[in-house]
């Protein structure tokens, strides 16, 4: 396959494209072919200048505040010439309770004010070549650990009173923590007790006491998605994948780059996912 080919255009009256220069040339520096088309196009001659330069991704930007008339529009009008397979994103300045009605229009995604134009160039990367990072993607929401100084005492909580199902309660000696998990729904949640003093649930139940710990997301390819975040600079807790409850492999991102929250990557063994 040949380099990904993306036009990059900002629709509407808006006349700043610095944005959309450094985007652009950021792109080339992954090696993409970039078509800038500049400023005040419209969403008909944006989709006329995609099927024309046979583009494999359409980036708009808006400061305007007319992404959600617009962009939808360019949507339409690809849709018009039989060219909805041609994905589009967008970014600039939106808000971010305008996002779940841009995706639910056809943009494929929104990249707000903080994101980094590497975020952008894998994504377009994975967008157009998705073989590349199959399975990656974080798929569910696995389990949200919980940790609590003693399982059998908090079980009564969420067993009886909850009315959750218990389906094991496992050693992780890489942890040094005695857990337990719950199911609920397709999700569970795993209760985090210590077995010694150098486990990290001691450290924190000693600094915060009991509660939330992780949030716990699952992927097909942990590998991938490791090196994915390594790319974008993204710091972790765990450089390679290690052993998890469940036979599964995990890996920890640092609170750091996650607002305050620890997330655990969390890859199952072949045939226990559901």
């Amino acid at each position: 396959m040949g380099k990904v080919r993306v036009l990059v255009a900002k629709s509407g009256l808006d006349g700043h494209d610095r944005g959309e220069l450094v985007t652009s040339q950021a792109l080339r520096d992954h090696d993409m072919e970039v078509i800038y088309m500049g400023l005040r196009q419209s969403p008909v001659q944006i989709a006329e200048a995609a099927i024309q330069e046979d583009v494999d991704v359409i980036g708009l930007s808006s400061l305007s505040g007319a992404h959600n008339t617009l962009f939808p529009k360019v949507i339409e009008e690809l849709d018009k010439r039989n060219a909805g397979d041609i994905p589009v994103v967008g970014g600039g300045v939106i808000p971010s309770e305008d996002i779940p009605f841009l995706l639910e229009k056809g943009v494929k995604k929104i990249f707000t004010s903080g994101s980094s134009t590497e975020a952008l160039a894998k994504y377009i990367q994975e967008l157009v070549q998705p073989d590349s990072l199959s399975g990656a993607r974080p798929e569910k929401i696995s389990h949200i650990g919980i940790a609590v100084e003693n399982i059998e005492s908090a079980l009564s909580f969420y067993s009886d009173s909850l009315g959750l199902e218990l389906e094991v309660v496992e050693e992780v000696p890489t942890e040094g923590v005695k857990v337990a998990f719950l199911k609920i729904g397709e999700s569970r949640i795993e209760l985090l007790e210590p077995l010694e003093d150098s486990s990290p649930i001691r450290k924190f139940l000693d600094k915060k006491g009991e509660g939330i710990h992780h949030i716990a997301v699952e992927t097909k390819n942990i590998r991938g998605r490791l090196r994915q975040l390594s790319d974008q600079g993204i710091r972790m807790i765990d450089m390679e994948s290690k052993p998890g409850a469940h036979n599964s492999q995990v890996v920890f991102v640092h609170p750091k780059a996650a607002h305050g929250v620890l997330f655990e990557l969390c890859q199952p063994p072949e045939g226990r996912g559901e």
